[in-house]
């Protein structure tokens, strides 16, 4: 099975590729989250490694196993995550250090306000659908099963409408990221 795998491997077509998907996937992200601790996350790097794999299909080694390729690949996506992860928590430590040490009356409004609208801009952004699953989600608590309920839609397309709006508003807000998750903070606790 292995070596009829690995020959027909050699030469990667879209059906190969997509039964390499089928096969793997799942496996792969449960291997991601035992690093990221996330699902979600887990399976945004378990499809990260997919198309890097088959942009990268002509110069890849097809003669070893894909499955190892694909979990070495993972594993090392991930830890890659997480060193940039404990970075960024450690920014958002030093802006709340900052923060906790300068009085109310000194924070400067105009930034927060500045902040709200390009978050509420990104939001606005989104398709319809997209949007009011990502504000149901965010901003109403509520969990995809129920807003799957509430829409009338099944789960998994909620879980790809949020994937979607996840990716779009990281790829806007990339710039203000900690600002934004501390108004956030405040938004939601108010």
């Amino acid at each position: 099975m292995q070596n009829t795998e690995n020959n027909s491997i050699r030469t990667l077509n879209e059906d190969i590729f997509e039964k390499l998907f089928r096969e793997h996937f799942k496996g792969l992200c449960f291997l991601a989250q035992r690093y990221v601790k996330d699902l979600e996350t887990a399976r945004e790097i378990v499809q990260d490694v997919f198309v890097a794999f088959w942009e990268k299909r002509s110069v890849i080694d097809l003669s070893k196993s894909p499955k190892s390729y694909l979990a070495t690949s993972v594993s090392n996506k991930c830890l890659n995550y997480l060193r940039d992860n404990r970075k960024f928590n450690k920014d958002l430590l030093i802006t709340e250090n900052l923060f906790g040490e300068m009085p109310a009356e000194s924070t400067d409004f105009l930034v927060v306000e500045e902040i709200t609208k390009k978050i509420e801009s990104a939001i606005a952004e989104l398709p319809e659908k997209c949007r009011e699953i990502f504000v149901m989600n965010r901003f109403e608590q509520l969990k995809y099963h129920e807003i799957a309920e509430k829409l009338q839609l099944s789960v998994k397309t909620v879980e790809s409408q949020m994937s979607k709006a996840l990716q779009h508003m990281r790829l806007r807000l990339a710039d203000y990221i900690t600002l934004v998750l501390l108004i956030l903070y405040f938004m939601k606790n108010n």
